[in-house]
C-alpha cells in the first residue's frame, strides 16, 4: 500500500472529518482483536473450525494495520485531546492493535508447539 494513502485515510481526508481516521484505526485494532481471540481459541482446541495458523497471521497484520493507522493520525493531527480531531480515540487504538498483535503471536506459539507434541507421540 502507498504511504500517501495511509496517511490520507489516517487523517481522515478520504472518508470524512477527522474522527473518521481514529474510529477507522478503532474499528482495524478491534477486528484484528476479534480475530486474534479466535485463532487462539482455535489452537488450544476450543474451536474445531477454521486453521488457527492462519488466523494467527491475519490477526497481526490487522493489528499491524490499525496500530499504524493510528499512529499516523497520532502525527498528522492537529489539536489536543477534546478538539474533535480523534486524538483521544487513536491514543486508544494503539493498544487495541498491538493485543491484536499479540494475541496473533500467541496463536502461532501455540500451534508451533502442538505440532511438536504431535510429531513426538509414537503411532
Amino acid at each position: 500500500m502507498n504511504a500517501s494513502v495511509l496517511v490520507a485515510a489516517a487523517e481522515g481526508g478520504i472518508i470524512g472529518d477527522g474522527r473518521t481516521g481514529a474510529n477507522l484505526a478503532l474499528g482495524v485494532g478491534l477486528l484484528g482483536l476479534a480475530v486474534g481471540w479466535l485463532a487462539l481459541a482455535r489452537a488450544r482446541g476450543r474451536i474445531s473450525t477454521g486453521n488457527a495458523r492462519t488466523g494467527g497471521m491475519s490477526a497481526i497484520a490487522v493489528g499491524t494495520v490499525g496500530t499504524v493507522l493510528a499512529v499516523l493520525h497520532l502525527a498528522t493531527s492537529s489539536g489536543g485531546p477534546g478538539t474533535g480531531n480523534g486524538l483521544v480515540g487513536a491514543i486508544v487504538a494503539i493498544p487495541l492493535g498491538l493485543g491484536a498483535v499479540l494475541l496473533g503471536r500467541r496463536a502461532l506459539t501455540r500451534c508451533r508447539h502442538t505440532n511438536r507434541a504431535a510429531d513426538r507421540v509414537p503411532a
